[in-house]
């Protein structure tokens, strides 16, 4: 049988049977995805203790409410898809059901507070048992577009595609054996994926023992980056079909020649199980989640709240990865 190219003539992959598959913990995994809706998670009571701010020391405005208090306002906007407005409702009904006589932040105050907010990183892995060192990253790297504010699909189409297209592209980093996303950078639509990896790669704390990424990161400065930060780690970037050996592929062979080398005797299909290309596709699940929680658009009007909303993604997503992740076994 032929061995076709991942994404390839898909004309005549028809006859590759589709996997399936079964999860393990659905109890577990169906409770967690009920907590995604829960208040309780998402306004813990850590943040009613922390609610006001501290006092100042220095000159200036006192502010009212604690950095806790704005991240926690922000995350259920992000995770309810509210406007600011919307934001500042909610909380003022989640005050009066618990009967609690705190002042709620208004629309302007989180719109004002979202520019400077300090949002927690992403952790790059799990602790090992033995002490507070990260354990190696596997990482995976990909982007996706998201549309600023504007007008929808639907007055697009019924009035032309005349309006030009505003939107940015968002970089993740995404930890193959947590699913964690681990770095992102948001940049202008128009921003090369290969000049992004030493930004996403100074995000992550522990060691990257691999780099994965599709075609667009067939690049000599990503081999050049990875290498700079993390000399051992190993590159999984599928060469480009007109990709030829360097000159000293004979004498001393790079990855990417190795690579080569490994498609021309054995296939681009089986280069991919043989590396561990096929690892890639949680990167695009992670884009998938996104957009299916967080949604396709930003809703912040400046670069820096832009930042910020990101942030705030990040921080739900991986919030909700801790509340449970199904387990799969393919079953055919």
């Amino acid at each position: 049988m032929l061995l076709l190219p991942f994404k390839l003539n898909q004309a005549g992959r028809h006859h590759i049977p589709r996997q399936k598959h079964k999860v393990t913990n659905w109890a577990a995994y169906d409770a967690s995805l009920r907590q995604r809706g829960s208040l309780t998670v998402w306004f813990t009571d850590e943040a009613l203790t922390g609610w006001a701010a501290e006092p100042r020391t220095t000159r200036g405005g006192q502010p009212w409410y604690s950095p806790l208090a704005i991240l926690t306002a922000l995350t259920l906007r992000a995770v309810f898809r509210l406007a600011l407005r919307q934001t500042e409702g909610l909380i003022g009904s989640i005050m009066g059901l618990l009967g609690l006589d705190l002042p709620v932040p208004d629309h302007t105050t989180l719109s004002r507070r979202a520019t400077t907010l300090e949002v927690p990183r992403p952790r790059s892995s799990s602790k090992t048992d033995a002490g507070d060192d990260a354990k190696p990253v596997h990482l995976l790297v990909d982007s996706t577009g998201l549309k600023l504010c504007g007008p929808g699909e639907w007055l697009i189409e019924k009035h032309g595609t005349k309006t030009r297209r505003s939107w940015r592209k968002l970089h993740l980093g995404v930890d193959a054996n947590t699913s964690q996303i681990v770095a992102s950078v948001l940049t202008s639509h128009d921003a090369d994926d290969g000049a992004q990896v030493g930004p996403l790669l100074d995000q992550v704390a522990g060691p990257v023992v691999s780099f994965t990424g599709d075609g667009a990161y067939d690049q000599d400065g990503v081999y050049a980056s990875v290498a700079e930060r993390h000399p051992d780690a190993t590159i999984i970037v599928p060469p480009r079909a007109t990709a030829v050996p360097s000159q000293t592929a004979e004498s001393a062979p790079t990855q990417r020649d190795r690579h080569l080398q490994l498609i021309a005797e054995r296939g681009r299909m089986a280069w991919q199980k043989a590396s561990g290309d096929t690892k890639r596709a949680r990167a695009e699940a992670a884009i998938g989640r996104w957009k299916q929680v967080i949604g396709d658009r930003l809703r912040a009007h400046t670069d820096e709240r832009r930042a910020t909303e990101v942030d705030v993604a990040v921080y739900v997503l991986n919030r909700m990865q801790d509340l449970g992740r199904p387990k799969y076994v393919r079953v055919a």
